[in-house]
């Protein structure tokens, strides 16, 4: 079952990242760019790499590390979706419409599923920090194209993270939520 599953993350992920990748019917290595300033794409990319490499190395120990830092990522992803941005747009429809229902919804919860439920192999505490490195990682990109980066090639704010100068208290807000996740994931895999 669990193959099965990360065979799906992995299709529905290459699809959804394909049809980003489009402008008026062709790839478009632009579009490509721009979607991946965004962690939504990023976590999903990385989960549905843990997973295919899940799918042709299942007894290997990394590919298995790959996929939890990748649910870790994607768990990030869906809970920033229902706790911040909902709030944030007052409205869930628009972040669950099309390609982003994969990316907010489905694919989150499929990694989930699999990796508490037939992936489980006795995650130790100190591996499930591993889980914060795409957060930490991201914080860092993002806050030098926000902040720091030349006007002409700053990125918009579209996180809204610094909102009012207080990227800090939002950079916090992450990780410790992350941190959460990581030991949520922890504990469910010591049961």
């Amino acid at each position: 079952m669990d193959r099965m599953i990360n065979a799906l993350i992995a299709g529905l992920t290459a699809g959804v990242t394909l049809y980003f990748c489009r402008e008026e019917g062709r790839l478009s290595g632009k579009r490509l760019r721009r979607a991946l300033r965004y962690f939504t794409v990023q976590s999903n990319l990385l989960c549905a790499v843990g997973a295919l490499c899940l799918c042709v190395w299942p007894e290997a120990p990394w590919a298995w590390l790959l996929k939890y830092v990748g649910t870790a990522a994607v768990t990030v992803t869906m809970l920033t979706v229902f706790l911040y941005l909902w709030p944030a747009v007052g409205s869930l429809k628009p972040l669950m419409e099309g390609a982003d229902l994969y990316m907010h919804l489905v694919t989150p919860l499929l990694a989930l599923l699999s990796f508490c439920l037939w992936e489980r192999r006795g995650l130790g505490l100190g591996t499930a920090l591993l889980g914060l490195l795409p957060v930490l990682l991201y914080a860092g990109l993002y806050g030098y194209q926000i902040l720091l980066q030349r006007p002409e090639r700053r990125w918009e704010d579209f996180y809204g993270f610094n909102r009012g100068g207080k990227w800090y208290l939002a950079a916090c807000a992450m990780l410790l939520g992350n941190l959460l996740i990581c030991l949520g994931l922890w504990g469910l895999q010591q049961l």
